[in-house]
């Protein structure tokens, strides 16, 4: 009986990661369908994005599909830039720690951030958004 108590948190483990999968699977169905009409897109745990001709539409990803989605016309973009914890960064000195994500100013002064877990993903996107639409640095 001891025995059989001791595996008990072992099978509960189990069982959270198991459903702990199963929800990052249906998050990825739903994200697979989301991102079908777009040219380009990417999931992460923090937002999908999805870039379809000149506008950004990015949001959080969930099993119902994403939500909050927000969109971005890359014409009325003043300034990108790559960003850790919030402040500028330098694409080509990025830390292996921090919270990365692509800072774009309007030209009505907003300022909105799309959050990547990978600093070398965001680089990507940046450089890849910049060569294609000319969008200005720093």
């Amino acid at each position: 009986m001891v025995r059989g108590l001791m595996w008990l948190p072992l099978l509960a483990i189990f069982i959270g990661l198991a459903w702990a999968g199963w929800n990052e699977y249906r998050k990825l169905e739903a994200y697979k369908v989301w991102a079908q009409p777009f040219e380009r897109a990417k999931y992460d745990i923090y937002a999908a994005l999805g870039q379809q001709g000149d506008v950004l539409t990015w949001g959080i990803p969930s099993r119902q599909g994403v939500l909050e989605a927000s969109s971005l016309n890359l014409t009325e973009v003043k300034k990108a830039v790559m960003e850790v914890n919030a402040k500028p960064a330098n694409p080509a000195d990025l830390p292996s720690k921090g919270r990365f994500s692509l800072g774009f100013t309007l030209a009505d002064g907003r300022h909105l951030r799309i959050p990547f877990v990978d600093g070398e993903m965001a680089a990507q996107w940046l450089a890849f958004l910049r060569k294609q639409w000319d969008l200005p640095e720093i």
